[in-house]
């Protein structure tokens, strides 16, 4: 784990991307499907549910403002917003799995990400909630053993990119305090 502060998203001006919270690989049959997952697609296990709501209550409790939410538009990346209560997202093609859950992104969908986190906001921090092999084509040595639900947190370096400024588990958050 990277440095473990966020007292610098309090003021805003970070990028963190995230993998979706834990999902099972498999896709629920329409039994066993959420209500509102009608195509059904994969969806948050319990484990992921509990966890995303764990994490956005604590980014509400340390007073991290968020701005743009920018989201895969698959089920179980929606659902770690909805239940995070992160915001409205704005889903991007860029961010999805192409309809082929968890197969290796595309370098077109590499390079989207890496100017996404190089766009700084400022006074809130945005946040994109995208999928593992989205993540380990934009950053390939920064995202070795991404967990679910984990977060690469980009700030400026001062030269105009993106430097990685912590690495946050999904569980972790709730134990961050300053």
């Amino acid at each position: 784990m990277a440095k473990h502060s966020s007292k610098p998203c309090k003021k805003g001006g970070y990028v963190l991307v995230m993998r979706h919270a834990s999902s099972p690989r498999e896709v629920p049959d329409k039994q066993t499907a959420n209500t509102d997952n009608s195509k059904p697609e994969r969806q948050l296990d319990e484990s992921g549910r509990k966890s995303a709501v764990a994490m956005g209550k604590a980014l509400r409790d340390l007073r991290i403002p968020i701005g743009n939410v920018l989201s895969s538009p698959t089920y179980r990346a929606l659902e770690t917003v909805r239940l995070a209560q992160f915001g409205t997202p704005h889903t991007f093609a860029e961010l999805g799995d192409n309809g082929q859950s968890m197969q290796d992104g595309t370098p077109a969908q590499a390079a989207w990400l890496q100017k996404q986190v190089a766009r700084f906001p400022t006074a809130t921090n945005t946040i994109v909630v995208t999928h593992l092999p989205n993540i380990v084509g934009a950053f390939p040595q920064l995202a070795s053993g991404l967990a679910d639900g984990e977060a690469l947190i980009f700030g400026p370096d001062g030269k105009g990119q993106a430097i990685l400024v912590a690495r946050v588990k999904i569980e972790e958050w709730p134990a961050i305090h300053f």
